[in-house]
């Protein structure tokens, strides 16, 4: 029996050690690989394809720590304890959630209409992984590609190679030890754009399963073939004066300040009414936080903003706030947890009105409820459309005006926004590190990705006669007096 001793690896050396090999020769060799490897899992029942899932869920979360400090070291972004907490996200509640869905054969049988829906994989998956949740992000797109029985090739960030090839390598391992076929996970021998493109556009790709940024998003979604991807998150939370305000900048910080803002459906703005404005900046600066006078406003937005290329800089992201005020070159008190800025504006002039990955938080406050809905909205619409959007009201009316306002595909409700769009520790959401934006942000769902977006659905009909139709006189079609109202009365008559 072959070797399972790091076969990733060995065959990643095997391909950088045959330099003459053109990008498209590698993306055929590796996808071939994969197609083949899809023909044999394609023979998994549900039996076996859980149990696979099962050994690599547990291999994944035993270096969960490992793993974590290794992502943090190589990427220099985040905390380490943080990443942890990310690494059982991306296992243990990944799994919990996945682990009873019908995704081999028959998952579903309709007594009454006689339709059987039968699951059938869709084939070699290309999962992208950003530099902010490396690992974590690896082991969740492992998790669902074999939960549905499809072969994946990790393509990994540039900061984060190694970091990703070890979870890959651990992965990989486990699923064969489970009895996977060959090949079914399988991981880049190097990232850069070009043969990220060979693989994106190669005609036996069957999905793109794309996390990062905006262009590599929508690289994905030009390739040809089909893609799920996320976009930009830029999440406005609103607090009603009816909010309980303690509760509410707790969970702001714990969310915020999480792996130091890395992920995108951390809060980037607190919008407020004016009424409760002082309690408010009171309680933040009660649980550590710092608000910036405007020349230290000024001098942030010039480091946590690439005012070239209208995003937030690299170069602050998952930096704790001693760096960022150091690189500022501003004084705030030791052991900040979160700076603060107030702002007026919403747009593209005002750096911090956008996406900031990082703990620095924009603060607004406004004369009335509506106002602060409206700015809401502005904040969303800048540049987060289709993600996510937080409340904290205990007034259930304001709730719903708020919700079905916003254009996102989660409302968190005095919820943590962080913990709660990732799902499964304070919702019933699918746990996923994939959260769609809809259409709003260009994506094709607004729902957490997992398994049951990556299979294929057949359904078996059989013939049940509608009576209706052939009791129903026909000949009345032709009648161009007929109205609608009077052939669906006669057509529905008796029924």
């Amino acid at each position: 029996m072959r070797s399972l001793f790091r076969i990733t690896k060995l065959k990643i050396l095997t391909i950088k050690k045959r330099k003459m090999k053109s990008y498209k020769e590698i993306a055929d060799e590796i996808v071939g690989n994969a197609v083949m490897s899809g023909a044999v899992f394609n023979q998994f029942n549900q039996q076996q394809t859980d149990a696979i899932v099962k050994k690599v869920f547990e291999a994944g979360f035993e270096a969960r720590v490992k793993l974590a400090k290794m992502a943090a070291e190589e990427t220099e972004i985040g905390l380490w304890q943080h990443k942890v907490i990310k690494n059982v996200v991306g296992t243990q509640l990944v799994y919990e959630s996945i682990k009873n869905e019908k995704t081999a054969g028959v998952i579903s049988i309709d007594a009454n209409t006689g339709m059987v829906e039968i699951a059938q994989p869709i084939g070699p998956i290309f999962g992208i992984i950003p530099v902010t949740n490396p690992t974590s992000t690896v082991m969740f797109k492992i998790l669902i590609a074999l939960k549905s029985r499809n072969p994946i090739i990790i393509s990994p960030p540039r900061k984060a190679p190694k970091a990703c090839e070890e979870a890959v390598n651990i992965c990989y391992k486990a699923a064969l030890e489970a009895g996977a076929p060959e090949d079914c996970i399988q991981i880049l021998p190097e990232t850069n754009r070009d043969l990220t493109h060979e693989f994106m556009i190669h005609p036996k790709t069957a999905l793109i399963l794309a996390t990062g940024g905006t262009g590599l998003v929508h690289a994905a979604y030009s390739s040809g073939n089909p893609a799920l991807g996320v976009g930009p998150g830029n999440v406005p939370v609103f607090i009603d004066e009816s909010a309980d305000i303690p509760f509410a900048v707790k969970c702001i910080l714990n969310s915020k300040t999480f792996d130091n803002g890395t992920i995108c459906a951390s809060e980037q703005a607190v919008v407020c009414e004016k009424s409760i404005s002082a309690n408010l900046i009171s309680e933040f600066e009660k649980q550590g936080c710092y608000f910036l006078d405007k020349e230290q406003i000024k001098k942030i937005e010039k480091v946590v903003f690439n005012y070239e290329k209208g995003i937030m800089s690299g170069d602050v992201v998952g930096k704790p706030v001693s760096y960022i005020a150091e690189l500022a070159g501003i004084s705030v008190p030791e052991g900040t947890k979160l700076l603060i800025a107030r702002q007026e504006n919403v747009g593209k002039t005002h750096p911090l009105s956008q996406e900031i990955l990082a703990p620095v938080l924009a603060f607004y406050e406004t004369t009335d409820y509506s106002s602060a809905v409206k700015l809401c909205i502005d904040l969303n619409y800048l540049g987060g459309i289709g993600h996510t959007a937080c409340i904290y009201a205990n007034n259930e009316k304001r709730i719903l005006e708020f919700s079905q306002l916003m254009n996102a595909g989660r409302i968190m409700v005095n919820t943590p926004s962080v913990q709660g769009a990732v799902g499964g520790i304070f919702n019933n959401l699918p746990t996923s590190l994939t959260l769609g934006c809809g259409s709003g942000g260009k994506n094709i769902t607004t729902e957490n990705v997992t398994a049951r977006h990556l299979i294929n659905i057949q359904r078996v009909c059989r013939r049940v006669t509608n009576e209706k139709w052939f009791k129903f006189d026909q000949n009345k079609y032709f009648d161009e007096s007929g109205t609608a109202a009077q052939t669906l009365s006669d057509y529905n008559k008796n029924f």
